[in-house]
């Protein structure tokens, strides 16, 4: 009986299920495409003509192939971490066992990194990750840069924030309401009431009701004359308790004290003085500190210039001690606070971009008082600007 051939085979079919499946990524060949199943398949390729011939065409420009492969792998690679875990800190290997289930994936022999902590690094450096090295390896979190989702994600986080002020409000204004309560029955309880008492019980003292001087009427009282109709003799007890009665209420007048609807309107100015923020706050000129521990000790918590901006997040910094330039991205950086007096740039909120003078520090409330010294608002102080929206001038 003959040896039996075709596609329905076992051989066949046990061919078909074994190319389904993921292989050695050393026995596959980028530039032609080609996976083998074995170390003498993939020789026997390397050797063949076809290959040979598209050695020759990627010999031509290397550069331009290798520039394509580096290319596709970092989109896909990307995509599958933005997609699959979002902004979740997760583990490389863990991102890169998923990547390469696709039997059609560019693989990393054919790109510029030669291992993945090498990738990782770079991912790092560029901005385009954040990572950390841990005793299990390397972790990966994506940054988030696509305008849509920051923009979605600006609206939620907007909302949930005035749902949280509407209820901090109400809770506020509750409170205060509950202190003034204890504090009026706090007075009440402390007011005592005295008898009426005279200490000389033949004195008189004269009100006149109409026009003349009330000299006139305590002389007739005192000799026991009449005072007239018009006058009215009150004990000196009643007299002495109506002045005070008086004298309390222009008092608590005066020192009036602030209402809830003060509060409110504190609150909104507040709100217009925050309104106009962006993601992005780096300002050219001004001095900012390096926060990154992974660009070493030499740099770490150190001042430096911005002389650049890339990307909108990244800032071109020059370090005053060293004179190193570094590309930093912005979240690995912080905003500076002079002395009081000096002079500030407001880096975020309604006034970006303006110079203004410290004025004063509120260390409790990490808020800071200036007064702008230029545009059409100059002179005004503002008061509750927080320490991440003002920034020291580079002299």
């Amino acid at each position: 009986m003959g040896k039996k051939e075709g596609f329905l085979t076992p051989k066949a079919i046990s061919n078909r299920i074994k190319a389904k499946g993921l292989q050695k990524l050393r026995w596959y060949c980028q530039m032609c495409q080609k996976q083998c199943r074995d170390e003498n398949g993939f020789k026997c390729h390397m050797m063949s003509e076809s290959h040979q011939r598209q050695l020759l065409l990627v010999g031509e420009n290397p550069g331009r192939y290798l520039s394509y492969f580096s290319d596709e792998f970092l989109s896909g690679f990307m995509d599958l971490l933005r997609r699959q875990f979002g902004t979740r800190r997760v583990h490389c290997n863990v991102v890169y066992n998923e990547y390469i289930k696709d039997r059609h994936h560019f693989h990393m022999n054919s790109t510029k990194w030669v291992t993945l902590t090498g990738l990782v690094k770079w991912l790092g450096r560029e901005g385009m990750c954040k990572v950390d090295e841990t005793e299990k390896g390397w972790f990966l979190q994506y940054i988030e840069r696509d305008p849509e989702t920051l923009a979605r994600q600006s609206a939620a986080d907007k909302k949930s924030k005035m749902e949280r002020d509407d209820t901090d409000r109400e809770r506020r204004l509750m409170e205060k309401m509950v202190e003034r309560g204890a504090a009026s029955g706090k007075d009440e309880e402390e007011v005592t009431y005295t008898e009426l008492q005279r200490e000389d019980e033949g004195e008189k003292i004269v009100f006149k009701l109409g026009g003349g001087k009330t000299e006139k009427g305590e002389e007739k009282a005192e000799r026991g004359e009449s005072v007239g109709a018009d006058s009215v003799v009150l004990p000196p007890a009643v007299v002495d308790v109506d002045h005070r009665e008086r004298t309390e209420k222009r008092a608590k007048k005066e020192s009036r004290k602030r209402t809830a609807l003060d509060d409110i309107i504190e609150m909104e100015e507040k709100k217009k003085a925050k309104a106009g923020r962006r993601e992005d706050w780096l300002c050219k000129r001004i001095v900012v500190k390096v926060m990154h521990k992974k660009l070493g000790e030499r740099h770490y918590k150190k001042k430096g210039v911005v002389h650049g901006i890339e990307d909108r997040f990244t800032g071109i910094i020059k370090m005053i001690d060293t004179g190193d330039t570094l590309k930093v991205d912005q979240a690995h950086l912080e905003t500076v606070i002079p002395a009081v007096g000096k002079t500030v740039v407001i880096v975020n909120g309604a006034y970006r971009g303006t110079k203004a003078i410290l004025k004063s520090l509120d260390i409790e409330h990490y808020c800071v008082s200036v007064k702008l010294n230029e545009g059409p608002c100059h002179g005004r102080v503002l008061d509750g600007i927080a320490y991440e929206d003002v920034c020291k001038v580079s002299e």
